[in-house]
C-alpha cells in the first residue's frame, strides 16, 4: 500500500488552467474519490498521477518519493478506464494474465494469481469467454482484475462505471469497494456521480476550477460542508433567507445550528442565505408556532421517502423529503406549516 501527496500542482493546456493549485493527500490503503463538475480538473489530476501528463508546477510524491518526472511504465500503478480496453482476441483469463506475462512471472504464480482474482471478482464462470461474449459489467470486472493482478502500488480508476446502466453500475460500485478492501490497494477514483462517490469512498475530494474545495469523509462532507459550493454540489439543497434574532440564526422561523458567520460578532451580517437539505425541512398540517405557512404543490414517491414540493409566500419553492407516514397526511393543494426540524443538523450560511 502506498500513500500519495500532490502539493501545489498546476497544469495548463494553452490558455486553459486545468489545475490551479492542487493539494491532495491520500493515505495508504484509502479509497479517495475525486468529485466535481465537468472541467473541474479531476481527470487531469488522475492523468498526472498516472504519469500521462507532466505538471507545470508542484510535486507528486508516492510513499515520500518524488514521481513527478517518472514515466508511467516505471510507476507501477494499475489503471482502469471507462472503455475497458480489453484485448479482443484474448479470453478473460488471458486478459487478466497479460501483465503477469509481461513481467515474466512463472506459470505457477500466474495461474494462482489469476484463479484468485477470478474468484474474488466472481468471474469464474466467464473465464474462457472473449470480450464480445461478456456483458459490460463482466468486462469491467476483467479490467479491474487485470489492473490488480500485478499488485500495483496504486489503483487509478477513471470513471469506470459511467458506460453502464444504473442497476449494473450500482452492483459493480459495491464490487469495486469490496475488491479494493480485500486487496488493500490504495485507490483514487474519478467520478462525476456524487452518489457513487459517497457510497464507496473513505474520503471524497470535491474539486472546483482546478482546486480542492474540501476533502472529508462522505458523512462529514454532506453534514458539514466547508463552503456553499460543496453544500450545493453534494446532495439536494434549498437556498433560504436567514436572519439573526436574539443572538441566533433563524431559518423558516426556526433557530438553527450553522456553519458560517457568528451572529454574536460585532460585524456579523444580520441577514444571509442558508443552504438547507430537504430532509432538514419539517412539514405539518397543524399550525406550528413560528413556522412559515405554505402550500403543497407537488409530491413524488421515491420509495422510502416522498419528495414534497412546497410554495412559500416569501421563500418561493422549497423541497422536503419526508418518510412515508409523514407524507401520507399530505396532498397537493394542502395548506401546511414549514420549518427546519429541531436537531436536523447544520446549515451553511453565506
Amino acid at each position: 500500500m502506498a500513500s500519495i501527496e500532490m502539493s501545489g500542482v498546476r497544469k495548463e493546456f494553452g490558455a486553459t488552467v486545468a489545475l490551479a493549485d492542487l493539494h491532495l493527500t491520500v493515505r495508504a490503503g484509502e479509497l479517495v474519490c475525486l468529485l466535481g463538475p465537468s472541467g473541474c480538473g479531476k481527470t487531469t489530476a488522475l492523468r498526472l498521477l498516472a504519469g500521462f501528463e507532466r505538471p507545470d508546477a508542484g510535486r507528486i510524491l508516492v510513499d515520500g518519493g518524488d514521481v513527478t518526472a517518472v514515466p508511467p511504465r516505471r510507476r507501477g500503478f494499475g489503471m482502469v478506464f471507462q472503455e475497458y480496453s480489453l484485448f479482443p482476441t484474448m479470453t478473460a483469463r488471458a486478459n487478466i494474465e497479460f501483465g503477469l506475462r509481461v513481467r515474466r512471472a512463472g506459470a505457477r504464480e500466474r495461474a494462482a494469481t489469476v484463479d484468485r482474482l477470478l474468484e474474488v471478482t466472481r468471474l469464474e464462470p466467464h473465464a474462457d469467454k472473449y470480450p464480445h461474449q461478456m456483458s459490460g459489467g463482466q468486462k469491467q470486472r476483467v479490467a479491474l482484475a487485470r489492473a490488480i493482478a500485478t499488485q500495483p502500488r496504486l489503483l487509478l480508476l477513471d470513471e469506470p462505471l459511467s458506460a453502464l446502466d444504473a442497476q449494473v453500475r450500482e452492483h459493480l460500485r459495491d464490487e469495486i469497494r469490496r475488491l479494493q478492501q480485500e486487496v488493500g490497494v490504495t485507490t483514487v477514483l474519478v467520478t462525476h456521480d456524487q452518489h457513487e462517490a459517497m457510497a464507496i469512498a473513505d474520503r471524497v475530494a470535491v474539486l472546483r476550477d482546478g482546486v480542492v474545495e474540501q476533502v472529508d469523509a462522505p458523512r462529514t462532507l454532506y453534514a458539514r460542508p466547508a463552503t456553499p459550493f460543496v453544500a450545493e454540489f453534494v446532495g439536494t439543497t434549498n437556498r433560504l433567507p436567514a436572519r439573526v434574532d436574539g443572538g441566533r440564526w433563524h431559518v423558516l422561523g426556526t433557530p438553527v445550528e450553522v456553519v458560517g458567520p457568528d451572529p454574536t460578532g460585532t460585524d456579523a451580517p444580520r441577514t444571509a442565505v442558508a443552504v438547507v437539505r430537504p430532509e432538514q425541512v419539517g412539514v405539518s398540517r397543524a399550525v406550528v408556532a413560528g413556522a412559515v405557512g405554505g402550500t403543497v404543490v407537488g409530491m413524488s414517491f421515491l420509495g422510502a421517502l416522498t419528495r414534497v414540493t412546497l410554495e412559500l409566500p416569501v421563500e418561493g419553492r422549497v423541497v422536503a423529503d419526508l418518510l412515508g407516514e409523514a407524507a401520507d397526511a399530505l396532498a397537493v393543494g394542502a395548506a401546511v406549516s414549514v420549518s427546519v426540524r429541531p436537531g436536523a443538523g447544520a446549515v451553511v450560511l453565506r
